[in-house]
């Protein structure tokens, strides 16, 4: 058979063996052991905040949720236009969520709607509990006005950084701008444990508050005594000794993601009815999926016809996240706006962007794109790594 072409695929640098051995040498396999204390002390070094390493970033959601005190009937502000692990977190905790459009500036949250609806919500003596901003497909959110009126009426922001590690805003890490932050080690990030996440937060005693609940919030005695709820949250010490030789290489990760970003869009650049995603000015895009607009009138074809065309030549692509207004589970929930998350929605298409990603490999990607849309294909080779790149 053919081998596929896929999306976003682990990208190991040969650093992780070594850890591996040294785990499974010394018998910490489980979720204890020398590896995920390095793992914590590694990554907050980067991020410069405290952090816990945890098995999902949706478990890191869902603890930051809790340490902001989300309960029972409160409300969460959340982007409709994201991953379903986003908002499930809020639906854990009882709480319900209230999602907000994008802009098309940054495809996130919109500052100005969410300075409506906080505006509305505090006429009616209703705060939401907190603010999710999602900083999607590794580009930050517009920060500086969204911290600015959340503070203006006291409502903690979780950054939902789970597609943004390595990425920037101002000179600052995205991760380390709100009051919390959850970032996700699945096996399609740029770096990953296979499975796990890491929360992060500026204070320490959070962060050993979080330790404490992921650990089915065992106390410290000889009995197995519990006083409050735990969840079974703890990331491995095998998959922690993954997650620092992966961290050895983030940066090159990240590199290698934007090249190939950048491939696509000299490559593409001639063909009418594609745009891609904006690389928005205030900070570093990490392009951790290369995202792209499709207009079939002018293209040629619909976004899922390119979709179709892709498979059939053993390519895989997948459509912009389903808003989650759109979403069966979410339906009678309310939303602030959503023509635009529904437009990008329904035209948006991800491209292969592992960094692994061979010039070859996104040639013929390049090729059947410029194909589909009845463009010449021009050598692909130079198509895909330009001069100067």
């Amino acid at each position: 058979m053919k081998r596929r072409i896929l999306l976003s695929v682990p990208h190991m640098s040969g650093h992780e063996q070594r850890y591996i051995r040294e785990a499974f040498d010394s018998n910490w396999l489980s979720t204890v052991g020398p590896h995920i204390d390095a793992f914590e002390r590694e990554f907050a070094a980067r991020l410069g905040r405290p952090s816990v390493a945890l098995s999902s970033g949706t478990a890191a959601i869902h603890l930051g949720l809790r340490l902001l005190g989300v309960g029972p009937g409160d409300e969460v502000f959340c982007p409709t236009l994201t991953f379903v692990a986003t908002a499930n977190p809020i639906r854990y905790l009882g709480a319900e969520p209230v999602f907000l459009d994008s802009e098309r500036e940054t495809w996130n949250l919109d500052p100005s709607l969410l300075e409506a609806a906080l505006d509305d919500r505090a006429r009616r003596n209703r705060l939401p509990k907190a603010v999710i901003v999602v900083h999607l497909y590794g580009q930050c959110a517009d920060m500086a006005p969204i911290l600015a009126v959340c503070a203006r009426y006291g409502v903690p922001v979780l950054e939902d950084a789970a597609e943004a590690l390595g990425a920037t805003y101002r000179g600052q890490p995205a991760g380390a701008l709100g009051a919390l932050a959850a970032v996700s080690f699945n096996g399609n990030k740029i770096i990953t444990t296979s499975g796990g996440g890491m929360l992060v937060t500026a204070d320490a005693v959070l962060a050993d508050k979080a330790r404490y609940w992921a650990t089915q919030a065992r106390r410290p005695a000889l009995a197995y005594e519990h006083s409050e709820l735990g969840h079974n949250y703890r990331m491995s010490n095998v998959l922690a000794a993954i997650g620092r030789g992966q961290l050895h290489v983030l940066g090159e990760r990240v590199a290698a993601r934007r090249a190939i970003a950048a491939r696509y869009r000299e490559a593409l650049a001639d063909l009418d009815g594609i745009c891609f995603m904006p690389q928005a000015p205030h900070g570093l895009h990490t392009n951790w999926l290369s995202c792209c607009l499709i207009e079939p009138e002018r293209f040629g074809m619909s976004r899922d016809r390119l979709i179709e065309v892709l498979a059939e030549a053993g390519i895989e692509s997948r459509p912009v996240w389903k808003p989650m207004h759109c979403q069966e589970l979410f339906g009678h929930v309310e939303c602030w706006g959503g023509p635009v998350a529904e437009d990008l929605f329904r035209r948006g298409i991800c491209l292969p962007s592992s960094s692994s990603l061979t010039i070859e490999d996104q040639a013929a990607v390049i090729g059947v794109i410029r194909l589909a849309a009845g463009a010449p294909l021009k050598d692909l080779m130079e198509a895909a790594c330009p001069r100067g790149n």
